[in-house]
């Protein structure tokens, strides 16, 4: 299967854009690149990316293999919420600017509401930076959603 531009399967635009490529993707997970850039609206003093990024560079990861497995069953893609992590353990303050990531994400769990948690890791070169369980919720219709809870 080739795979497609990650433009295609994240709505992000611009700088909040922060994976570049689909490296691999299957029933089992996905996997995709990033790479910190030092000129980037998160960057530290030093020009890398702190740590805390990554819970979105796995969240990001998360909704392109959502968004692909809908692809895959011809069902359209649909917007989600990042719900939160569990024991998010990065190895190191910052990742380096300049220095690629794998960013790759498996489902544990996923249910018909929408709800589903996923094991995700931050890799490079045979480091690992960082790991968590990241739990989203992908509503059947994300504007009555935004509606219905910026009302309570």
């Amino acid at each position: 299967m080739m795979l497609p531009a990650i433009t295609e399967v994240l709505p992000h635009r611009g700088g909040m854009l922060l994976l570049e490529a689909l490296l691999r993707y299957d029933s089992e997970g996905l996997t995709a690149s990033a790479t910190p850039d030092a000129a980037a609206w998160y960057a530290d003093a030093d020009g890398n990316m702190p740590a805390y990024i990554g819970i979105e560079l796995m969240a990001q990861a998360v909704a392109a293999w959502v968004g692909l497995t809908a692809r895959q069953a011809g069902l359209p893609v649909k917007q989600g919420v990042l719900l939160g992590t569990r024991r998010y353990q990065p190895a190191c303050a910052a990742f380096a600017a300049g220095r690629p990531l794998r960013v790759s994400a498996s489902p544990v769990y996923r249910d018909e509401s929408g709800m589903g948690s996923f094991l995700c890791r931050i890799d490079c070169g045979e480091d690992r930076l960082a790991e968590a369980t990241v739990n989203v919720f992908e509503p059947e219709d994300f504007a009555l959603f935004l509606q219905e809870s910026s009302a309570q």
